[in-house]
């Protein structure tokens, strides 16, 4: 099966008018999950790595992504790897020399903390190292063992004993095509923000929001392929109290000529959430979401069982639940 590039699946989202999922993981039961509930909900999927879960894992994405890699590689639906949030100068020029063998095709370069002039001067050089790539197709066509894809759905039974891949399954029939739909196809689709992220008390502390003629000129600046906007989201909410300002949306759609993207999304309605991808967010980036309903199904486990000290039980118990919650999620949005 074809692993999928960030751009395309972008591109196919808005063709059809919607948006794509773009779920962040931090251990690989959260990349197991994001891929079966990808494969339950028959949708394509982005599973994003975090520079923080990239810290967690001692600063080097490579084991992860290669891990992640080869299950997109085996899945039946389309599945993209990307690194969000990159701050540090290191990890980004690590992106670059690993993303053709890890099958990496996007990265989010964070210069949101520096001032106006030093984002754009970083960001725009970023991206022309990440256009200049060369991915080639090579990453890109990899397929499960024996060259079937495999139904990871059904590879991870909920008692945390793997059942054994048969193989077989059919390619989604919204599978979008490999056709270089985005300008930097065959090189990385690079993504950025205008002003800090919110949890952070910067885009989106109360009041702040993105300007549309602010941001059109910075992606004009940079030539990045995607902007990430605030419009009333934030990072690290636990509850879903975020009132997203649709009209500002549309009007970024309008005006800025990249897919938009939306951050902080665990913490926005299942109807904003729609709302928002109808009026123009083409990416939604989920995180938190996926990690409340993991740890409270973990620490029920473990209550239940407080002797247990095999830890695959529980472990599966979290990840069943996180695979329910990105199905319910991808099948969710248009």
């Amino acid at each position: 099966m074809t692993l999928a590039r960030t751009g395309d699946l972008v591109a196919d989202a808005g063709a059809r008018g919607g948006a794509v999922a773009a779920i962040n993981a931090i251990t690989l039961e959260h990349v197991e999950a994001i891929v079966a509930g990808a494969v339950e909900a028959d949708r394509a999927v982005i599973v994003q790595l975090s520079e923080n879960a990239t810290l967690f894992h001692g600063g080097d994405p490579v084991p992860l992504l290669s891990a992640a890699r080869a299950l997109a590689a085996a899945a039946p639906v389309p599945v993209s790897l990307h690194l969000d949030h990159v701050q540090d100068a290191g990890l980004l020029a690590r992106s670059l020399d690993v993303a053709a063998s890890v099958g990496l095709s996007s990265v989010m370069v964070d210069a949101a903390r520096l001032d106006y002039a030093a984002n754009v001067a970083e960001t725009a050089a970023f991206a022309a190292r990440g256009h200049a790539l060369d991915l080639g197709a090579v990453p890109f066509a990899d397929a499960g063992p024996g060259g079937d894809a495999v139904d990871v759905g059904r590879a991870f039974a909920s008692d945390g004993v793997a059942a054994a891949p048969d193989g077989g399954a059919t390619a989604s029939p919204s599978r979008p095509s490999a056709s270089g739909a985005t300008a930097a196809s065959t090189g990385l689709f690079v993504e950025a923000e205008l002003g800090e992220v919110g949890g952070k008390d910067g885009a989106h502390a109360p009041g702040v929001r993105t300007d549309p003629a602010e941001a059109a000129a910075f992606v004009a600046a940079t030539g990045v392929d995607a902007l990430a906007v605030a419009v009333g989201s934030s990072h690290a909410m636990t509850s879903r109290t975020a009132a997203l300002d649709l009209g500002l949306i549309e009007r970024l759609a309008a005006a800025v000529p990249v897919p938009l993207v939306l951050h902080g999304s665990s913490g926005v309605p299942d109807d904003l959430l729609v709302a928002a991808a109808r009026a123009g967010i083409r990416k939604i980036n989920v995180g938190t979401a996926l990690n409340v309903v993991g740890t409270a199904a973990l620490r029920a486990a473990l209550a239940e069982r407080p002797d247990a000290v095999d830890p695959r039980k529980p472990l599966a118990a979290s990840r069943a639940a996180m695979t329910a919650e990105v199905a319910r999620i991808l099948t969710l949005l248009p």
